[in-house]
């Protein structure tokens, strides 16, 4: 589980990363705007991925907190 997350994480950072290149190609006029367009939507689905599977685990504890012991 812990390899899921920091695979997850890596990956977050990675479309962040390259969302923020090609940004900067855009601005010195080397990309386009449809480039980067696909770059943060790719960023922005994986930020909402780690988020939304970070959410489940945070619930799934929370349950098991209310368990009886």
């Amino acid at each position: 589980f812990a390899d899921m997350v920091g695979s997850a994480t890596k990956q977050m950072v990675k479309s962040s990363r390259e969302a923020e290149q090609v940004t900067v190609d855009a601005v010195a006029g080397k990309a386009d705007l449809t480039d980067v367009v696909m770059a943060l939507n790719n960023a922005q689905t994986t930020l909402q991925t780690v988020v939304a599977v970070r959410d489940r685990v945070l619930t799934a504890y929370q349950e098991i907190l209310r368990m009886p012991i």
